[in-house]
């Protein structure tokens, strides 16, 4: 049993500061060890961006980013095209680091070598243990919900079966990342296509009416004060939250082939992309539902449906419900490789360096962070939680763009293919 045990798995050895090379694509490095294949081209890159920022966001969030604008169309749309901005700004940030430290954990790697080991290991901990666990299963409950909601007609589905549903979710996305990186990708390919789809659908039912003048809400017509600065800085907050998941492709650049070239080019298309139809996508809401109605639903896509599908307007919780899952299987996907880049320079369990020689993923790993992610969609309190990470997950934003800083001083000759100007 012990040596069957040994054919499945292997320890990898800690990883160089300088640059993995390029070989390995087979899973091999120089050595015979094993490695993470590179197996993640151009266009599956841009489809791990798009499938981890397009989630539940941008069907619910609609509606806080128009309140703290105090109602003002004009204001909110300038506010997600900010904060698309502000998104794509700070992931140009992540394209040279990427492109300059090329190695699998993404932020935690940038941070061991700009800040070093003690606040990596920190920041690994507070990753691996609190902020990703708990966000990873606030969507899983999203999924849940949304799934079971036609089925309950408009009532909220029983917390037990929403919770049940939540943690099988779970563990389906963890199972296909531990057994098949192959089948994951494919899934994430179908999942973000059929995302988009569900975006298109909203963005030019929305425009068709708009065109056609059957809107009772023109986008010009707010006469209401301009919202304070502080009122600005909160509705960024929420629409920036619809944005979380640019920094995704930094966690696997080890699996990316072409990384100096491809991670900056995948970063340049998903993100604008994100964005276009983030902002269509919110004029279709302001085009056929006042402002009132947007602050006060619960789910603006939803009640958007209902208004504008009709008999057809199950496809919309529907399609919140498909958006969640692949948002799932994109973070079990960026949650794997970070327990596993820690554990391999010492900071995490040893297990979970380990590498399965017959899938060539970081099934423990994996296997870990879903178990860590079960147990967070027990308690009741899970919302007020995530809001308070969401806020620390910023920081640590920050955190690596100050890190680039360092870096650019400390280490002026570190070959950087890709540059922020």
């Amino acid at each position: 049993a012990l040596n069957m045990k040994r054919r499945q798995v292997c320890t990898v050895p800690k990883s160089a500061d300088s640059s993995p090379k390029e070989e390995g694509g087979d899973g091999h490095d120089a050595s015979g060890g094993v490695r993470l294949a590179r197996t993640i081209g151009f266009a599956t890159g841009v489809n791990v961006l798009v499938g981890s920022m397009v989630g539940s966001g941008i069907f619910v969030s609609p509606g806080g980013v128009l309140r703290f604008v105090g109602g003002d169309p004009s204001s909110a749309l300038l506010v997600w095209a900010g904060c698309g901005l502000l998104s794509l700004l700070g992931a140009l940030c992540y394209a040279e680091l990427g492109a300059a430290v090329p190695t699998t954990g993404g932020e935690y790697a940038y941070v061991r070598r700009a800040f070093g080991a003690p606040l990596a290991f920190l920041f690994a901990w507070t990753s691996v243990a609190l902020l990703r666990p708990a966000m990873n299963s606030a969507v899983a409950l999203t999924f849940a919900e949304y799934v079971l909601r036609p089925l309950f007609h408009g009532c909220p589905a029983p917390p037990a079966i929403v919770k049940c549903l939540a943690i099988a979710s779970l563990l389906v996305v963890g199972i296909l990342n531990c057994v098949s990186m192959k089948w994951a990708m494919r899934a994430l390919d179908v999942l973000t296509l059929l995302k988009m789809l569900a975006l298109a659908i909203v963005s030019v039912g929305g425009l068709v009416l708009l065109a056609s003048g059957r809107t009772h809400n023109p986008l010009g017509s707010f006469a209401g004060a301009p919202p304070s600065p502080a009122q600005i800085g909160e509705s960024f907050y929420q629409g920036l939250w619809a944005y979380g998941g640019w920094n995704a492709l930094n966690y696997a650049t080890e699996e990316l082939k072409d990384v100096h070239k491809n991670i900056t080019r995948c970063i340049v298309v998903a993100v604008p992309l994100v964005t276009a139809f983030y902002v269509l996508v919110n004029i279709s809401y302001m085009t056929v539902l006042t402002p009132k109605e947007i602050i006060s639903s619960a789910a603006v896509a939803v009640t958007w449906g209902d208004r504008v599908l009709g008999s057809f307007s199950w496809i919309v919780p529907l399609s919140v419900a498909v958006s969640t899952f692949g948002s799932l299987n994109c973070s079990a996907f960026v949650m794997g490789r970070l327990n596993y880049a820690a554990a391999r320079e010492g900071h995490a369990l040893p297990l979970l360096a380990m590498l399965s020689v017959r899938h060539q993923t970081p099934t423990p790993a994996v296997a870990f962070s879903t178990l860590l992610s079960v147990a967070f969609v027990l308690p009741t309190d899970l919302i007020m939680l995530t809001n308070y990470f969401g806020f620390v997950t910023w920081l640590l934003v920050g955190l690596n763009c100050a890190g680039l800083l360092v870096l650019r001083y400390r280490e002026p000759d570190l070959r950087r293919p890709y540059r922020v100007s």
